[in-house]
């Protein structure tokens, strides 16, 4: 990695905390250069303008969220496990990522629908990939024969991520564990009553 590469990967990995805990657009200029030590022309060179270190520090947010996910649900064989897997991910690491400003991807997608619209499509293309890898665990499980082989595998992904997500947003915003922990159970029932065979 070259000496440009590495403050590139410096001045995401360092702003990727503030963005998700302050907000894309609330964060300044100033704040990016106060909690990476370099000047306003460094932050310049490598970026060509905000909104580039933006989109760079929500993909650097989604990746981590990601690859943590994964690496829960990858533990387990069976497409069951991984969908427990995946749900039992959002209770234990609740306390964590309330604690870095909540979920990034809700986060992103709340300031991009209204105002930032340039963040639009990158929020659009994580929220795909999630639906995509839940898609692949419920066709995992119709093949396994251990789920219902007619499924709107889609339709049920994206009932899961809505449920999620909204369980976020009710626990952040009335700092209750409860309603994340509700949305998560309405999702095993479902799996539970409607999924497996």
């Amino acid at each position: 990695m070259s000496k440009a590469e590495k403050t590139k990967q410096l001045i995401i990995e360092k702003t990727a905390d503030v963005f998700n805990r302050k907000g894309y657009a609330a964060t300044s200029l100033s704040d990016i250069t106060k909690i990476t030590g370099l000047t306003k022309g460094s932050i310049y060179g490598n970026f060509d303008d905000k909104e580039e270190v933006v989109v760079a520090a929500f993909k650097f947010n989604a990746e981590r969220l990601r690859d943590s996910m994964n690496a829960a649900i990858s533990k387990e064989d069976t497409a069951y496990g991984q969908l427990m897997a995946m749900l039992n991910f959002y209770k234990t690491t609740w306390e964590k990522a309330a604690s870095q400003g909540g979920c990034p991807m809700l986060n992103a997608a709340t300031e991009a629908d209204d105002h930032l619209l340039f963040l639009q499509d990158t929020v659009k293309e994580n929220f795909i990939a999630w639906q995509k890898k839940v898609s692949t665990i419920i066709e995992k499980g119709k093949a396994e024969g251990s789920f219902k082989a007619g499924l709107q595998t889609e339709t049920y992904a994206y009932t899961f991520i809505m449920l999620i997500e909204g369980g976020i947003l009710l626990s952040r915003t009335l700092n209750q564990i409860t309603h994340l922990n509700t949305a998560l159970d309405r999702v095993k029932l479902i799996i539970d009553q409607e999924i497996i065979n």
